[in-house]
């Protein structure tokens, strides 16, 4: 078994998109024998995955984007205080690595690494990298992606395919086997709406399920996450439509949630894309319209591409359009079965290990530097 001595550092926070992979790159490397530390902001740090069980150290981050110059000024200052922060937590730990995953809350970290010279990973997990990852992929030792065709990388920049890492949790989901509905038998119908859940999904999907032809409604038990201030608005949107709905802000078991599912509708978030296509299982993607560089429609058009499931723009989509797509798929189990073989195909199954091959040589050549150090002094 590969052991360092010198801890690898994982630079994750903010949403479940950034925080998801790095767990599973984490559960990977600690399999493997390596020492971990965990540095986040104060959202990752309120995170009670198995990342939480690492050494975590908290840094000041905050996003830019969205903001007014007084909020942008704000925000900047954060950033700056939150590298000073990280300069002197890294080089207190003299990492053999540092692994980040995009996102402001990772941003601090990796600037601090590649001043202090560190060896450096960035992973993206969406089709289209993100700013704070296109602003270093240039500075970078290897820039690693979820997707074959990941849009905005430097020209200088040649990425390796890694796929995203999912938990070891949705290993016993990935082995179920999908059954589609047939005639006459119970639909599970999954809504999921990211971290942040989908407002628009609360009014959208009560009132799609009403115009589905009773006989097909009495058959759906749907599974919703749905925000907490609309959860009493929308259940009493679904009051009459003859369906068992089940509405929560946040599912504590989504592998099992997800591997039940005969048919999803969800946001095409990186974790969310990756999780289902993973699990192989159909589903109809309606990305966030407002997603930087609207890299949630990327996401989804990769898989709707590769036959893994639909695409439908939230600008565009409506209750009756939404109803005649629901109608057509549930009452068609081949167009379903074939979706969820294609997406499972279209999943990278071994990314976390693929990602933590490529950590290790990394670090291998790192230590092998260090031990020269070493043996000269």
């Amino acid at each position: 078994m590969t052991r360092s001595f010198r801890a690898i550092v994982l630079a994750a926070g903010g949403t479940g998109g950034h925080i998801f992979p790095a767990e599973a790159l984490g559960e990977v490397l600690r399999k493997r024998g390596h020492s971990l530390v965990w540095i986040t902001d104060e959202r990752g740090a309120a995170h009670s995955g198995t990342l939480s069980e690492l050494e975590t150290h908290t840094i000041s981050a905050r996003g830019i984007s969205g903001f007014g110059a007084l909020g942008r000024l704000t925000s900047t200052i954060s950033l700056g205080v939150g590298v000073f922060q990280a300069r002197r937590i890294l080089r207190e730990l003299n990492p053999a690595a540092v692994i980040g995953f995009g996102g402001y809350a990772a941003a601090p970290t990796m600037v601090a690494a590649m001043h202090l010279k560190f060896p450096t990973v960035i992973h993206e997990q969406n089709a289209v990298i993100g700013k704070a990852n296109r602003i270093f992929a240039k500075r970078i030792d290897r820039v690693c992606t979820s997707f074959e065709h990941t849009r905005l990388i430097p020209d200088s920049v040649s990425p390796v395919l890694t796929g995203m890492p999912v938990r070891s949790a949705f290993g016993t989901a990935r082995a179920k086997p999908y059954v589609a509905p047939t005639d006459g038998s119970p639909i599970k119908l999954v809504v999921l709406g990211g971290s942040q859940g989908a407002a628009a999904f609360s009014h959208l999907i009560p009132c799609a399920i009403k115009r589905l032809p009773e006989t097909l409604r009495k058959r759906i038990a749907l599974d919703q996450q749905c925000r907490s201030e609309l959860i009493d608005q929308t259940r009493h949107a679904f009051s009459n439509c003859g369906v068992q709905a089940r509405l929560q802000p946040f599912f504590e078991d989504v592998p099992g949630l997800i591997a039940a599912a005969q048919l999803l509708i969800v946001r095409s978030g990186s974790s969310t894309v990756s999780e289902v296509s993973y699990t192989g299982r159909p589903a109809i993607y309606v990305p966030y319209p407002y997603a930087a560089d609207d890299h949630q429609t990327d996401n989804a058009q990769a898989l709707v591409k590769a036959g893994g499931g639909w695409f439908g723009q939230q600008d565009s989509l409506t209750p009756n359009s939404l109803a005649v797509r629901l109608e057509q798929l549930l009452t068609d189990p081949k167009a379903l079965t074939k979706a969820a073989e294609s997406a499972k195909a279209f999943a990278i199954p071994d990314a976390e290990d693929r990602l933590a091959d490529i950590v290790e040589r990394l670090v291998h050549g790192n230590n092998d530097h260090a031990d020269q150090a070493q043996g000269a002094a």
